[in-house]
């Protein structure tokens, strides 16, 4: 079976089909060579403005969580995380204020693996079983993982920037975050991925310390700050069921990821 019929049936398997796959434009050609490299414009907009990284500071929502009487995290003292392998990393976590949530939720997959999967916050479904992306989002973020040869069971890891579920699935405040973020450097620590993959608009405004719409950030590797590690931007797959018809814009991304694993492989081989 050749490429083009093998990925059609993988993508007619999950539902996929109307995942438009184009072909003979520059999507097809781009490679990435290096963290600093643009692998390509993905998206009918201008080329991305520059960023300039403010971690935890520019591209952090300003939700005023405060005002239903919603507990907010008070800073805690992280300096020994810094120890921490990953079941000690896991078990600081749970031992943490869960901020109204049923639990923490660590993360799931391949530690080893070369890709890290960052998401933006739990959800209902998340915050009852303690894993990350296990609803409708979570099924579809599989499916279009699977799509590209990947999957949580073997060579990806998957996390969310905060580890908590904000109260009424509400966006992440920026004390939520500052109080998670010490736990998602720990897990790139211990895990020393090489390649990140930010889904959602507020996990990628976070990871690259900017305000840049989502838009914008995608179709090109981004510098991880002051990591030699590089980022690639999409959608959350909620605002994909949400909005359908944008599914072949997350297909384009889909296609830069892969080639950047496959790259990614070639080296290391």
């Amino acid at each position: 079976m050749n490429d083009t019929s093998d990925r059609a049936q993988r993508l007619a398997t999950l539902g996929l089909t109307d995942w438009q796959i184009r072909t003979g434009g520059a999507l097809d050609g781009a490679r990435a060579s290096s963290v600093k490299t643009t692998v390509v414009t993905a998206h009918d907009d201008a080329p991305p403005e520059p960023i300039e990284h403010d971690l935890l500071g520019a591209g952090v929502p300003e939700t005023n969580a405060e005002t239903e009487g919603d507990k907010q995290p008070v800073a805690q003292d992280t300096s020994e995380l810094s120890g921490l392998d990953w079941d000690g990393l896991a078990d600081w976590l749970a031992g943490q204020d869960h901020r109204g949530a049923t639990q923490p939720v660590f993360g799931i997959g391949a530690r080893a693996a070369d890709v890290l999967i960052v998401g933006e916050a739990p959800g209902a479904n998340e915050d009852e079983q303690g894993v990350p992306f296990v609803g409708r989002a979570g099924q579809l973020l599989d499916r279009m993982l699977f799509a590209i040869g990947c999957s949580r069971d073997t060579n990806v890891y998957i996390t969310n920037i905060c580890k908590f579920r904000p109260p009424d699935n509400r966006d992440p405040s920026a004390a939520e975050i500052a109080a998670d973020w010490p736990v998602l450097e720990r897990q790139i620590d211990l895990m020393q991925p090489r390649l990140v993959v930010a889904v959602g608009r507020i996990a990628a405004q976070t990871l690259l310390g900017c305000k840049t719409p989502l838009g914008k950030l995608r179709g090109q590797l981004h510098p991880y700050p002051q990591r030699d590690l590089g980022v690639l931007v999409t959608y959350h797959p909620a605002y994909l069921l949400r909005s359908p018809d944008q599914k072949h814009k997350a297909w384009a991304d889909l296609k830069i990821i892969a080639r950047q694993i496959g790259s990614l492989a070639s080296e290391a081989a």
